[in-house]
């Protein structure tokens, strides 16, 4: 599907129009060179390709069903990761291709379009309740099956995930405890919302055991039989092939299906709890089909760059109207939706309250203007406000002209941002850093004589239980890895 030049580490899709255009001679791989995004996003994907080679290992060698419920989630994001990445970088090369060409010319003298600031985007309290029959919730009639879930969540490239968590009749909704935070957001972001399900029930989920599973043949089929299946159990596992019974990583362990979706865009910004539709994509002969209601509950919060940094600082002298003299050299900072106006810069960094504060929103009216050659006072900028009946005007002076269109510039930008990102602009949303999340909790005992046997007491060496038990905890302690490092995200 991809190819990848080694030297200059590009990747290019097959058939796309920048293979193409290498094909035809238009130009050489070599006259492309890596931006630092560009290396840094290459980085990700040759990380991500590394992580799902080691997840596909661990699946082949779980023994446990909750392990390889982890690492199956595992194999799921990592493939959904490369393939985001690696779409990414081929929209950079096909965009570095035309403007190469021409076709997309830089250079033409012409001003650039105004684009809005990023931002931040953070979803949290997630919960998507459960509709469950009267004879399952409340009389507790029928099977008790057990449900693994989790939610894989996409906004442009960054591709996030959940905790898994296990689902029966006992519980209402599905309820994620931690926040997922996106810190490369624009206001026409769309953030896409996947809930994957699989059975907990499925015998696949303990494909990844075939020496428990030969020692159960071999015992039920006899001993002459018995010893000819463990014979060439050994034989295949001494000569370094696959041992019998033993999956390919891509059919083995649990599968996980695809319930639900929905994508949220800026309208659905509120600093406040709200509910949302969900496209349900499962059915009730699936084995991993859950009663969904039809919906999730979430707070999702964004903070634009502009209202959390500063985008404009220097000199002023603040003159409010009807005053005969000279207003004071104060300075100012330009930060979120106020100008603030300070006697000394050194207050600004040390949080000292402001002398002014002149409030900057949509009904701001700003006008700019020259004064005579005075020294010290070449230019000015009125800035408006309706207080009540009301209005209020401040006339800033600067220094210099190139202050004065620097002051102009960023008032421009800041009104530009509130048009795009709305109601993020109205008032600083509360985003919370998501906490490191905590290693999954084990799954309660099961029913099997595996699950039973005391192994606290120390085995002898060269017993037979010696090798089974050994590989079990190097496996153990490698899906204890992996889960440490997503979860340290």
């Amino acid at each position: 599907m991809f190819a990848r030049n080694h030297r200059s580490r590009v990747t290019v899709a097959r058939g796309s129009a920048l293979e193409m255009e290498f094909k035809r001679g238009r130009f050489r791989l070599s006259v492309f060179s890596d931006t630092p995004e560009d290396t840094e996003l290459q980085r990700k994907l040759d990380h991500e390709i590394r992580m799902r080679e080691g997840a596909c290992k661990l699946l082949a060698a779980c023994s446990q069903r909750e392990q390889a419920l982890e690492a199956t989630k595992s194999l799921l994001v990592c493939n959904s990761r490369i393939l985001s990445y690696m779409g990414e970088l081929q929209r950079r090369k096909e965009a570095q291709v035309l403007e190469k060409t021409g076709r997309r010319p830089s250079d033409s003298g012409l001003p650039s379009e105004r684009s809005p600031c990023r931002g931040r985007v953070c979803i949290s309290d997630l919960r998507i309740p459960l509709m469950w029959k009267d004879t399952e919730y409340f009389k507790n009639k029928g099977d008790l099956h057990r449900w693994a879930v989790f939610l894989l969540l996409q906004l442009g490239e960054q591709i996030e995930d959940t905790e898994m968590i296990l689902v029966d009749r006992t519980l209402t909704d599905i309820s994620f405890q931690h926040s997922v935070l996106f810190t490369e957001a624009g206001p026409d972001f769309e953030l896409r919302l996947e809930l994957y399900g699989a059975s907990v029930d499925e015998e696949g989920a303990l494909a990844g055991a075939p020496k428990r599973l030969a020692t159960k043949l071999s015992s039920s089929l006899g001993r002459s039989s018995g010893k000819r299946v463990r014979a060439s159990l050994d034989s295949a596992g001494g000569s370094g092939s696959s041992p019998i019974l033993l999956p390919t990583p891509a059919v083995g362990g649990p599968r996980y299906h695809l319930l639900a979706h929905t994508t949220l865009t800026l309208a659905a910004v509120q600093d406040g709890f709200r509910t949302h539709d969900l496209t349900l994509t499962s059915h009730e002969e699936n084995p991993a089909w859950l009663p969904l209601y039809g919906s999730v509950c979430c707070r999702l919060a964004a903070q634009p760059l502009c209202m959390t940094q500063p985008t404009a600082s220097g000199a002023l002298r603040v003159q409010q109207a009807g005053q005969l003299q000279n207003g004071a050299r104060l300075h100012g900072v330009l930060k979120g939706t106020n100008l603030l106006c300070y006697r000394r810069p050194e207050d600004a960094d040390t949080g000292e309250e402001p002398l002014l504060t002149i409030a900057i929103n949509k009904e701001t009216r700003v006008r700019a203007g020259e004064l005579d050659q005075a020294p010290g006072r070449p230019c000015t900028l009125s800035i408006s406000n309706q207080y009540g009946g009301d209005e209020v005007t401040h006339t800033l002076q600067t220094d210099s002209r190139e202050a004065l269109q620097s002051w102009r510039e960023a008032l421009w930008q800041l009104f530009f941002d509130m048009s795009q990102w709305k109601q993020c602009c109205d008032e600083v949303m509360k985003i919370e850093t998501p906490a490191p999340r905590k290693p999954p909790q084990a799954m309660a005992k099961q029913g099997s004589l595996y699950h039973e046997m005391d192994l606290s007491e120390p085995m002898a060496p060269g017993g037979p239980g010696e090798g089974l038990l050994l590989q079990d905890n190097a496996i153990s302690a490698e899906i204890r890895a992996l889960l440490s490092y997503y979860s340290d995200r």
